[in-house]
């Protein structure tokens, strides 16, 4: 089976994904595996916000290529191995791509292909999409290279987007690294409770109740130094208005602002941009693939945290390739905590 970026459905640079923007088909694989490849079978798949923008045939990006009408759609995925006629792999190992194509079953470049290690994840084999994949380099890289973390130095962080894949691991790396106080922000009473009892989050505030801003004035009585932003828009700019002087904004994704023919990064509104001027507060847009020299040390710390219990991790799991496409409208509308995976093969 095969799942397809549907040409019967337009979307445009304003509309809101939906599932039935996809299609699933049965189609055959080749016979025969070439020298070089491999036969696979896909155990899972990864949807995840950037996404979106491989629905516009400009995807604002000169790294992220367009999901093509009526071809496969692909994206982070995990599989094993069935059948190698490349040297480095073999029947039994489990590889990742970041192009996996959405298919039950397919024949791969094997040079494609990353060998994972089952043990470095607890045999969580899916946290190689999430906590131990791009999504935790992201988090930590983010954190690290953007938000000028320094042990000691009293600083308050606060997530947006806080319960999703990104904003879930980053306020947790965000305390390992240092800072004294994190508050996350989410959508729901049930986020921000596991927030707090699982993830070690000090607060989380329920933007969908009460003033975010009264919220934040008391949840962060000395300001904000850090801001790990996911979602932009008003949110983004209640949290910029109390940041201190020389804080730093990671911008790491503006979902509210996906379905919208804006740039990116959006820009911001005019008292805003002014508050970011005046207080010399750092916003560069983050690209974690920028970074990918430290790649390596940077997913062994993640896995050692995992293993060690310090980074907790939260999945949300849809069964079955036929409902991918409901996946991702899930994810995109906040229907997820944590990391939004798909069950393709047991």
């Amino acid at each position: 089976f095969i799942y397809l970026f549907n040409s019967n459905i337009t979307l445009g640079k304003n509309g809101v994904p939906v599932a039935e923007n996809f299609r699933l088909e049965q189609s055959t694989v080749a016979d025969t595996v070439q020298a070089g490849q491999v036969r696979v079978k896909t155990l899972y798949l990864s949807v995840d916000p950037y996404m979106r923008c491989r629905m516009n045939e400009d995807t604002g990006s000169d790294y992220l290529q367009p999901w093509r009408l009526s071809e496969v759609a692909d994206g982070g995925g995990i599989g094993v191995v069935e059948e190698s006629k490349h040297q480095n792999l073999a029947k039994g190992d489990f590889v990742t791509s970041f192009t996996w194509p959405w298919q039950t079953e397919a024949i791969l470049d094997g040079d494609s292909l990353q060998k994972l290690v089952p043990q470095l994840v607890n045999g969580r084999l899916s946290y190689f999409l999430g906590a131990a994949g791009i999504t935790g380099l992201t988090a930590l890289l983010g954190v690290r290279e953007k938000g000028h973390v320094a042990a000691g130095a009293n600083q308050t962080m606060v997530v947006s987007g806080a319960a999703g894949a990104c904003g879930s691991l980053a306020g947790q790396i965000g305390r390992l690294e240092g800072c004294s106080r994190v508050v996350g922000i989410a959508g729901t009473d049930e986020k921000c409770s596991i927030l707090v009892q699982e993830m070690g989050f000090d607060a989380a505030i329920n933007y969908k109740k009460g003033d975010v801003a009264k919220q934040l004035r008391e949840l962060c009585p000395g300001g904000v130094d850090v801001y790990f932003d996911n979602v932009g828009g008003d949110i983004s700019d209640t949290v910029i208005s109390q940041m201190n002087q020389n804080s730093h904004i990671i911008l790491c994704g503006q979902i509210s602002q996906y379905n919208k023919d804006v740039p990116y990064p959006p820009p911001l509104p005019p008292d805003t941009e002014k508050i970011q001027k005046e207080r010399n507060i750092t916003r560069e847009r983050f690209l974690v693939l920028n970074y990918m020299d430290k790649q390596e040390a940077s997913v062994l710390q993640l896995c050692q945290w995992i293993q060690e219990g310090k980074l907790k991790v939260r999945e949300t799991v849809v069964e079955g390739l036929a409902n991918i496409g409901a996946a991702f409208q899930s994810m995109m509308n906040g229907g997820n905590i944590g990391k939004q995976i798909v069950l393709v093969s047991k």
